[in-house]
């Protein structure tokens, strides 16, 4: 059910949202959260799409937000949308014109469920501060992504000198599977790792906080390599002897080879954005490990750069 609100306010809508639940014979709903999403009109339909799968995982109230800020009259147009159990319970695309635009929290405090985490994502470009942002100070969480900007290394920087506990980047949620098969190759007894390189595209936020991560966890010099990708290509342990050495050259399928054991191809596919939200929001708590990280970057880190 779908109900469109022009020049409406943040009441009228909570009101369209408790008479679409009426009508759909729902009058309770199962959200465990609140979702802001924070985008442009270009951008929100990806947006919206992918959270909708991941609100599968787990169920949410959407709160869209699209600011068009001008010299026009402050107005607010809304979209109430509700769905059956192929989705989340409840959508609210909101539209701020003129002066409204600057005061997003104004229109989404109403509508926030009560007693529920809020989790605000920006699919492009974030603020510099996200934790300072009107929406993302009342959040538990906040998700930017560096990779989907036009200078993602530079935003990545952004990030860093930005950061509050409950921020994360899905430049780092890219990584889970990454991680887990080096911690798994690192497992095997082995000799001494003194160095590594990471392979990936030039403008890659996720090869640079790889990189910085193995230098942190290994106490060795990483080598970044550039690549023609997808995404990241290869990463490689050097040791005394044999090292490992993880390959994925089609974004695909990555071909590991261990010290002690047969070359082996594992499924390593690059994630669609709703698989990446998914993951996130999983957790509530302060990812510890992308803070530490993080503050790495930019700051006499132990990467080197290669051709």
């Amino acid at each position: 059910m779908n109900i469109d609100l022009t020049d409406t306010t943040a009441s009228k809508i909570f009101g369209a949202l408790l008479d679409a639940r009426r009508r759909s014979g729902s009058p309770a709903m199962g959200a465990v959260l609140t979702l802001v999403i924070v985008t442009d009109e270009q951008g929100h339909y990806d947006a919206l799409k992918a959270a909708t799968s991941a609100s599968r995982e787990h169920p949410s109230r959407i709160l869209v937000v699209v600011a068009r800020p001008g010299r026009g009259a402050a107005r607010l147009d809304a979209e109430v949308r509700t769905s059956g159990e192929t989705g989340p319970g409840e959508v609210v695309l909101l539209r701020l014109h003129g002066e409204l635009a600057e005061h997003p929290d104004s229109v989404v405090l109403p509508l926030l469920l009560p007693d529920a985490p809020v989790v605000v994502w920006w699919p492009g470009t974030a603020p510099e501060d996200p934790a300072q942002h009107p929406l993302g100070a009342m959040a538990q969480r906040r998700i930017t992504d560096s990779a989907s900007c036009q200078s993602p290394l530079a935003e990545l920087a952004k990030r860093r000198s930005g950061y509050s506990e409950g921020d994360t980047d899905l430049s780092w949620t890219r990584l889970t599977p990454w991680r887990t098969l080096l911690a798994g190759a690192l497992d095997h007894p082995a000799a001494p790792i003194t160095g590594a390189m990471v392979a990936a595209e030039e403008q890659s936020p996720s090869a640079e906080l790889l990189a910085l991560w193995l230098g942190s966890r290994l106490g060795v010099p990483v080598q970044r390599v550039v690549s023609d990708g997808p995404g990241i290509t290869a990463v490689t342990l050097t040791a005394e002897g044999e090292g490992v050495r993880i390959e994925r050259g089609d974004g695909r399928v990555a071909q590991i080879q261990v010290p002690g054991s047969p070359e082996r191809s594992v499924a390593l596919p690059r994630r669609p954005l709703s698989e990446l939200l998914a993951e996130e929001l999983r957790r509530l708590d302060a990812d510890e490990v992308y803070g530490e990280v993080l503050g790495l970057v930019g700051a006499g880190s132990p990467v080197g750069a290669g051709a």
